[in-house]
């Protein structure tokens, strides 16, 4: 305890009201008067809003002011405001990581908000158990890193397109890469687009025109990324196009692979003729084929059951397009479209949708229990109105399939070690706060790979990722964080526990001196490592043993 009383350590602690977040539940007073009698503290403030420009500058004011060395923030979660509070940190000449943070919003006011004396005292807790780990916490250094200003985006559908064709824009050579024979993925096999009602052979002749004329984009059809190495700023990806491999560097990645038409082999008869997918009556529509004059679409084939419990969203815009389509083409077409929820969202679809009414179309809600039932020429179905079963001629039957994830996606999602989700699909860094980000540093994604999307919402993601990668690509130079692993040579027994635990392949074994070491560019600081080290030789930096024990002590004692 004697090093606790070095007079060199100089605690500040800001505690944060957050509006009534906090202060609406917790005796904030109290806190303040607790804060002042812990050890090393010489400075307390509270804030209405500490991460307002106000509360900010205080900190940034109070670091010179009263020569503190450390500093604690009482407020919400670090996950969101942590690298907020380091930059005014540093702005203000202290080490950001002589920075520490206690979340007694969500981890108090908010689970104790009938509690107001219980909640107060486990803030209290959570507060001295971070000036306990702050006296102890250490001056860091980041790692500059030289960035490669250049672009590759795998994928050559709508999105990805869109995402090159941003890149290419802004003066960053991008690399567009492609697997099939051109470029426009599922684009090619629509016949129109609707509510705009226009061919999407003008849009992607657009897109096309734009990309061939860029000199920053260079278009690589019949090619798949084979393998990939390196980091955020400075990886190696290895083409193969038409049989030959070549190498790119490239300081971002842009996943865009898209995603495909689920076949609905052996549901409802389905034989590519009579039954058949609404991808095949576009092709038939396109030809200028007319299909039928007894037509039935059945919505959620596929899809919103036990194998795939997800709505793939865009089905029942495809079928009320189509629809009107047919009603357009021959009034006296009948169409019926059975459903059990239509997914109309947006003013000019639920527009799109009475129009279809208006032309017509007739629609039925059934129930999964007792789904339609396909043969001899009619579609039998319980009508759940009018409570009994009816029976609907038809000459041609289209099944609403959902599009589903890439068959190549578990190949790059393993070559770029980023995550799948249940469904196949990539899965982002968080829903909200990184919705085309991946957690993987310098990878970022957009359109169906992530999720299926229309062509607008593809295009906005694409450029939607091509702006995110931009702020990497904008950079002179890149700094890793001070928070990475680090393995004691000298008591390492190289029994390569940290290697099999380590999710971003940043510890290798060193054979001739039989050892491991840490690679502190690829470390994410996950401490996987050294939470797992039999002979204590792996430490994380800004958790070190001495930091989380004196933690524990602090929350024992309270």
């Amino acid at each position: 305890m004697s090093d606790l009383k070095k007079p060199e350590i100089r605690i500040g602690v800001f505690i944060c009201d957050c509006g009534s977040n906090i202060a609406g539940y917790l005796d904030m007073k109290e806190l303040v008067e607790h804060a002042k009698t812990l050890p090393n503290v010489v400075f307390v403030q509270e804030n209405l809003y500490t991460c307002s420009e106000g509360g900010i500058n205080e900190i940034k004011t109070a670091i010179p002011k009263a020569n503190l060395n450390r500093v604690v923030v009482a407020s919400c979660t670090p996950r969101t405001h942590e690298p907020l509070f380091q930059s005014a940190c540093e702005e203000a000449g202290l080490n950001p990581y002589l920075f520490e943070m206690a979340n007694i919003r969500d981890q108090c006011s908010w689970v104790h908000q009938r509690e107001r004396e219980k909640g107060t005292e486990r803030a209290k807790g959570q507060i001295a158990m971070a000036v306990a780990k702050a006296a102890r916490l250490r001056e860091l250094s980041r790692i500059q890193l030289g960035i490669s200003h250049r672009a590759v985006v795998i994928g050559g559908g709508v999105s990805g397109m869109a995402a090159a064709m941003a890149l290419g824009n802004m003066g960053y050579e991008t690399d567009l890469v492609e697997k099939q024979d051109r470029l426009g993925g599922l684009l090619n096999d629509h016949n129109i687009v609707l509510p705009a009602n226009e061919s999407p052979a003008v849009i992607l002749n657009d897109l096309k025109s734009r990309l061939e004329s860029n000199p920053k984009i260079n278009i690589h059809t019949k090619s798949v990324v084979t393998k990939t190495e390196g980091y955020i700023g400075n990886y190696t990806v290895t083409l193969n196009e038409n049989g030959a491999e070549k190498s790119v560097p490239a300081g971002v990645i842009v996943v865009a692979i898209g995603a495909r038409v689920l076949k609905p082999e052996g549901l409802y008869g389905y034989d590519g003729d009579k039954v058949i997918t609404h991808s095949e009556l576009e092709a038939l529509l396109k030809q200028g084929v007319p299909p039928a004059k007894h037509v039935v679409m059945i919505q959620c084939v596929g899809s919103r059951c036990e194998e795939r419990t997800y709505c793939s969203r865009i089905c029942c815009m495809t079928a009320v397009k189509n629809s009107i389509i047919l009603k357009e083409a021959d009034p006296e077409t009948q169409v019926t479209i059975l459903y059990r929820d239509m997914q109309m969202y947006g003013v000019e679809n639920e527009d799109m949708f009475r129009k279809s009414k208006e032309l017509g179309v007739r629609y039925a809600t059934y129930d999964p229990k007792q789904p339609p039932v396909v043969g001899n020429g009619q579609v039998r179905v319980f009508h759940l109105r009018m409570g009994k079963e009816i029976s609907l001629p038809s000459d041609l039957v289209v099944l609403s399939t959902p599009l589903i994830a890439q068959e190549d996606a578990p190949d790059i999602s393993t070559m770029l070690k980023v995550p799948l989700n249940a469904n196949g699909f990539f899965l982002e860094g968080h829903v909200k706060l990184k919705p085309l980000d991946f957690a993987t540093d310098g990878i970022f994604l957009c359109g169906s790979a992530r999720f299926p999307s229309n062509i607008r919402e593809a295009v906005s993601q694409g450029l939607g990722a091509a702006s995110r990668a931009a702020i990497v690509l904008s950079k002179e130079a890149l700094f890793t964080s001070g928070i990475v692993a680090d393995i004691n040579p000298e008591t390492c027994c190289g029994c390569l526990g940290c290697v099999d635990v380590c999710p971003y392949g940043a510890i290798s074994y060193v054979t001739d001196r039989g050892v491991c070491e840490v690679n502190k560019v690829l470390c994410k600081g996950c401490g996987g490592c050294a939470a797992t080290c039999p002979s204590g030789s792996a430490r994380l930096d800004g958790f070190s043993n001495d930091q989380i024990y004196a933690q524990i002590e602090q929350a024992l004692a309270g």
